[in-house]
């Protein structure tokens, strides 16, 4: 089994150690046999907005959609090239929708798949995003997936920046530590935490799961465990909820010709 796990930028900000140790936490939380591949997505456009969204920290989900097409382009070469599902590593799930209307393999959004296994562990449970303009953003999301009668409640962890997280270590912890508790207080019975950067990557879930005495999910290991799922179970997006064209390559998303 082969599986891609792409980001959901062209933009690498990380060094060569950092994305050594990404894709080798990424592999694993895979089954023994199965390929985890990286890869990025090519520069259709977008990343000025980028830069600046990161810069004044308004991430409100711009420059996902900016950055969809691009996505599109790099599954559908991922399915043309043979990989049998791919997992959008960041938590935000951009990509996602459009391009299960593009293929017919697997495409796991971390998300989407981590709300539903955290609706199977408790009756309610929360959300961390990490900053304050996420939060109108992921409440659309849920409300889109029909998850939002599930979620008690969506907190800011106020800690972002680029690059290597793990020098913050014990800020992100202790922050995200007192923002769950609170969140406990509110009801909440589970964890889902976005910003993979943050957790998992910088901080373990089992860290602050052992603070907060509820279940933190692992929304990357869930993202791949899901993907390994369907592939291995032959099971594909239903075709009746993302109709689907057969035909359409990655060229067709870069293509600027002017047809008549």
């Amino acid at each position: 089994m082969r599986i891609m796990a792409l980001n959901h930028t062209f933009v690498r900000d990380i060094d060569a150690e950092l994305e050594r140790r990404r894709l080798e936490r990424l592999r694993s939380y895979a089954s023994p046999g199965t390929i985890i591949e990286g890869d990025y997505p090519d520069d259709l456009g977008g990343s000025e907005v980028l830069h600046h969204l990161r810069k004044t920290k308004t991430l409100s989900g711009l420059h996902h959609i900016l950055g969809t097409p691009a996505l599109v382009k790099k599954i559908l070469e991922a399915e043309r090239g043979g990989f049998d599902a791919v997992v959008q590593i960041d938590a935000f799930d951009p990509g996602v929708e459009a391009a299960r209307l593009a293929v017919r393999i697997p495409v796991v959004g971390l998300l989407r798949a981590s709300c539903a296994f955290a609706a199977t562990l408790c009756d309610r449970f929360a959300i961390t995003v990490p900053v304050q303009s996420y939060i109108p953003y992921v409440w659309r999301m849920v409300e889109t997936y029909r998850m939002a009668h599930f979620i008690t409640g969506i907190r800011v962890i106020d800690l972002f920046e680029v690059g290597d997280l793990s020098k913050f270590h014990d800020a992100i912890l202790e922050r995200t530590v007192a923002v769950t508790r609170e969140l406990v207080a509110g009801g909440a019975q589970a964890l889902v935490p976005l910003a993979t950067r943050l957790i998992p990557e910088a901080v373990s879930p089992d860290e602050v799961e052992r603070e907060v005495g509820i279940p933190v999910v692992n929304t990357q290991a869930v993202g791949i465990r899901f993907a390994e799922l369907m592939v291995s179970s032959k099971t594909v997006h239903s075709q009746t909820a993302y109709p689907w064209a057969p035909g359409l390559g990655p060229e067709a998303l870069s293509n600027r010709a002017v047809r008549s």
